[in-house]
């Protein structure tokens, strides 16, 4: 009885993996979808859109925890701080922010090169942008002021 025992426990996993492979597949398209949908890293050579997110650090932190300007532009000369729909070189550029504008910043990319900002077009730290308090979920910004990606390098945090 020992020695069956013993086989039964032995065999046990190599039997149900046998005879998990047995009767016909099951077609999830929902599953399909939501691995489409949630993938992590955008390709880089078509990017698309990567929303801003907000509340990255929780319950305990205003949504957007820091503040940045501009740096090496000049505003005298017009320059702005190009805002992209996401985090690469090659995404599309959807705004600019004057050079010595106030913006929020809310997200990081993985790499660290692009900030995730929230911009009021006046270049001031507006409280109507709704990020200055804490949030109990972290989510896609959706607010009345504009948001994109800048690039880190262009980029001096002054609060936070």
């Amino acid at each position: 009885m020992r020695r069956a025992s013993l086989l039964l426990t032995l065999l046990a996993p190599s039997l149900a993996l046998a005879l998990a492979g047995c009767g016909e597949a099951v077609k999830d398209d929902h599953f399909a979808k939501e691995l489409k949908t949630e993938r992590a890293d955008p390709d880089p050579a078509n990017p698309g859109m990567v929303p801003v997110r907000i509340g990255e650090l929780g319950a305990n932190f205003n949504a957007c925890n820091a503040a940045g300007t501009s740096r090496h532009l000049d505003p005298a000369a017009g320059e702005r701080l190009q805002v992209r729909a996401a985090p690469f070189d090659v995404a599309a550029e959807t705004g600019a922010i004057p050079a010595g504008a106030r913006f929020f910043i809310c997200s990081r990319s993985h790499d660290q090169r692009w900030l995730g900002v929230v911009y009021e077009g006046a270049g001031t730290l507006a409280p109507i942008c709704g990020v200055s308090r804490p949030l109990t979920a972290k989510r896609n910004y959706e607010g009345p002021c504009l948001s994109g990606w800048v690039s880190a390098a262009f980029v001096k945090q002054i609060a936070g």
